[in-house]
């Protein structure tokens, strides 16, 4: 099978088997081991995870906060039904956002939400549902998106989640995305203070999610697909912590494959970490130079995903399929609110 062909990237999946909500406590989903060397599978709980990490490790983990970033509105001229989806902060109140029912949103188009509390004014009509909105309110915006907002769920959970707390991390801190890091729906506080008891290092990092995590993949070759830009930041105190675990050859382990997109981002521009903001678009498939990480925590993916393709370059196709076809038969739980794979 051609590595560049959508196909290469798909396996046979049960809905029944995409979680549609959070396990009870959240380190005792299921979490399965792959060794990359050995070609070894080893099924535990994540609560197991602290065997497999060691003193000396940095774990590196998307700080990123999802806000509310779903509105539903209708269009002034007319009443229309308008929703918005924001994806990206670009300054002075211009947002970029993905656009349900784009087509009765033109140039100038003003939606409004919650009485006119919150407006939002077309100044740029892209493609695939794109428009850039200039918001108008006054007060402050992620206070208006509290009242206003909705938690933008993946379109496969079919439920609103009871506890809004349970679709963000518990160290979620900066808020931006439109949706969450999800691979570190896994942790508590608890296994972070028994992991740092045991001498892992925790770096934060952020990388606000937006299209070019979640957009699903529609060309038949790979190489067609056109990443989405995604905002991250690296801090000085980060990226110091990173460089010595490298030059001393410890291990980097990455929660989320958006940790990984910012790590090796970083490391393309500059061949070392640094202090930096900027976007990436960056695409990860199978044979990529890795540069930045050691390891990789994650959920099990959606097939003919970039997420899958990301996998697929770090652990192997062949390896990931093999994994993912036992997955299923051992009734894993998917995507979101699924379970763990951690990939050394």
């Amino acid at each position: 099978m051609d590595i560049f062909d959508l196909d290469a990237y798909d396996f046979p999946l049960d809905e029944s088997l995409i979680a549609q909500t959070p396990i009870e406590k959240r380190d005792e989903s299921r979490l399965m081991v792959l060794d990359r060397k050995n070609k070894t599978i080893e099924h535990r709980h994540f609560y197991d995870i602290i065997d497999y990490l060691k003193e000396g490790d940095v774990l590196v983990r998307n700080n990123s906060k999802v806000i509310p970033a779903r509105l539903i509105g209708s269009k002034e001229q007319t009443g229309a039904h308008v929703e918005l989806l924001l994806l990206k902060d670009l300054g002075e109140n211009l947002w970029e956002c993905l656009v349900g029912n784009a087509k009765v949103v033109k140039m100038g188009t003003i939606v409004s939400f919650g009485d006119g509390r919150l407006k939002a004014e077309c100044c740029e009509k892209k493609e695939e549902g794109i428009c850039i909105m200039r918001l108008l309110y006054s007060g402050i915006l992620l206070e208006i998106l509290d009242e206003l907002g909705k938690t933008p769920l993946p379109p496969y959970i079919h439920q609103e989640c009871s506890d809004k707390n349970r679709y963000q991390t518990v160290y979620a801190k900066v808020s931006g995305s439109s949706a969450a890091p999800t691979a570190g729906f896994h942790f508590t506080n608890e296994l972070f203070s028994r992991l740092e008891k045991k001498g892992v290092e925790i770096v934060d990092i952020t990388l606000h999610i937006g299209l070019g995590t979640f957009r699903p993949v529609k060309s038949k070759y790979i190489l067609d697909h056109h990443m989405h830009e995604e905002v991250y930041e690296m801090s000085k105190e980060a990226a110091e912590t990173l460089n010595k675990a490298k030059k001393e050859h410890r291990r980097i382990i990455a929660i989320g494959t958006t940790s990984v997109r910012t790590l090796e981002s970083v490391m393309q521009k500059s061949s070392t970490f640094c202090a930096c903001k900027g976007s990436t678009g960056i695409f990860i498939y199978p044979g990529f130079q890795f540069q930045a990480i050691d390891g990789l925590i994650t959920n099990f993916h959606l097939p003919k995903s970039t997420l899958m393709m990301l996998v697929s370059a770090f652990a192997g196709r062949e390896f990931i399929l093999k994994a993912y076809a036992i997955a299923t038969k051992e009734r894993y739980r998917f995507f979101s609110f699924g379970d763990a794979s951690l990939i050394l």
